[in-house]
Parts: C-alpha cells; sequence; structure tokens
C-alpha cells in the first residue's frame, strides 16, 4: 500500500510539471510561455481555473504581489473598454428611438436594446467559440464546450476543462494566447451587458431595493443606483 502511495504522489507530481504517464511521453512544461501567459491571464481575470499552480515559496508570494497589482489593472483595463463600447452601443439605442419611438415606450426600447446586444454577445463569444472548441478540443462535445465558455465568462473557473492540455495539441503556446485573448475581450463584453442592464431602473435590482428604505430623497446611494447627479455617466438621456 505504502508503495502504492508513493507512486501515485511521483505520477501527480510529474503531471504538474508536464510529464504525462498515460502516455509516457514528456509534453511542453507547464511553465513554457503559452501556459504562463495563459495562467498569468486566469489570475488577473479572477477566473483562477487552479489546474496550474506554483509550487516554490518565491512562486506563491510573486503570485500573490502580482493579483494585488494586476486585478485592479485589469478591472481597470476592462472598464476603458467598456467605456469605448458604449459609443456604438448608445448610437444603437438612439437609432431604435427614432424608429420605434412613436411604437413603443422608452422602457421596452431599452430592454430590446439590451437584448439585441445580449444575443449577438452569446452568439459572438458563447456560441462561436463552443463550436471552435468543440472541433479543437479532444473529447470535448458543443455542451461541453459551451459549459467551458459559460463557466469561464462567468469568472466561476472551475478547471474541469481546460483548453489547450492535450498532450499532442499542435501550436500549444500560440493556441493558450488565443484562448487568453478570447477571454479578455469575452469578460469585456460581459461587464457591457451588466452596464446596459444596471442603467435601465426598471431593472436595477438596487435601486428597487432602495425603494421600500427610510433613506431620504437626495440619499447618495439612490442617487448613484439611480444614474442622477452626476455621481455615475449614462449612456443615454
Amino acid at each position: 500500500d505504502s508503495d502504492l502511495e508513493e507512486l501515485i504522489v511521483e505520477i501527480i507530481s510529474a503531471n504538474n510539471r508536464g510529464v504525462s504517464a498515460a502516455k509516457n511521453v514528456t509534453s511542453e512544461p507547464n511553465w513554457s510561455f503559452g501556459q504562463s501567459f495563459f495562467f498569468s491571464s486566469t489570475i488577473v481575470t479572477t477566473i483562477g481555473y487552479g489546474h496550474v499552480h506554483p509550487l516554490s515559496e518565491g512562486g506563491k508570494i510573486f503570485c500573490i504581489i502580482y493579483a494585488i497589482i494586476g486585478i485592479p489593472m485589469t478591472f481597470i483595463l476592462l472598464t476603458a473598454l467598456v467605456e469605448r463600447l458604449l459609443v456604438p452601443a448608445t448610437w444603437l439605442l438612439y437609432w431604435l428611438n427614432s424608429k420605434l419611438g412613436h411604437l413603443y415606450q422608452p422602457f421596452n426600447i431599452r430592454v430590446f436594446h439590451l437584448a439585441i446586444i445580449g444575443t449577438v454577445s452569446f452568439v459572438l463569444f458563447m456560441v462561436f467559440p463552443s463550436l471552435i472548441f468543440a472541433k479543437l478540443e479532444p473529447g470535448w462535445d458543443f455542451l461541453d464546450s459551451l459549459y467551458y465558455c459559460f463557466i469561464s465568462l462567468t469568472t466561476i473557473g472551475l478547471g474541469d476543462y481546460i483548453p489547450g492540455d492535450a498532450q499532442d495539441q499542435p501550436m500549444r503556446p500560440l493556441y493558450k494566447v488565443c484562448i487568453t485573448g478570447y477571454l479578455l475581450l469575452g469578460l469585456t463584453f460581459v461587464m457591457l451587458i451588466l452596464h446596459l442592464y444596471n442603467d435601465i431602473p426598471q431593472l436595477n435590482l438596487g435601486l428597487f431595493l432602495l425603494r421600500g428604505s427610510e433613506t431620504s430623497p437626495g440619499d447618495p446611494e439612490r442617487m448613484r443606483l439611480s444614474g442622477t447627479g452626476g455621481i455615475t455617466p449614462k449612456y443615454t438621456q
């Protein structure tokens, strides 16, 4: 029993360093450029799959410092990208108002606007990538790929499905870099959808919860959630 346990420990240790016991071959090291780049992106985006982790004390300390600095910087970057995307999103809303304003209430138009952007984002960052992953990843079907995309873009990051970990994956470093770009762009659109959703007062849960509270009409938190008082920039009038 003790020999078996030692063998299992050795297999796990070897696998953590990129050695496959299943095929008796040495794959790309876990800390190659592509793998390290992918790992870094999962840290700063808080996805954190957990499939690769630092083993040395120095690596763990650096990971903590890197996360403290990198996570806020990434959030600032994504916020700036969302602000840029609000420009065409606002144009689309104005266009819908000009075409449908005489037929529907402003609330209905804004919900329709949100549905359009949400549907396009779902197709671009869930459906299409799922088809690609199902084609490239051995053993993944469409549902597995869709599940991975959802778990990743919601930053749940369970780590049960990781693209690019097959031992014979062609062009693995480039593949990992492309996945990193997909995750960053996908998270940007997720934040855009949440911003548009929150900007509709009737759908703003925080504002709804404050309606029954005993706050004054000029309460700063109420004004912030309602988007009045110049506290929060609005993309509509």
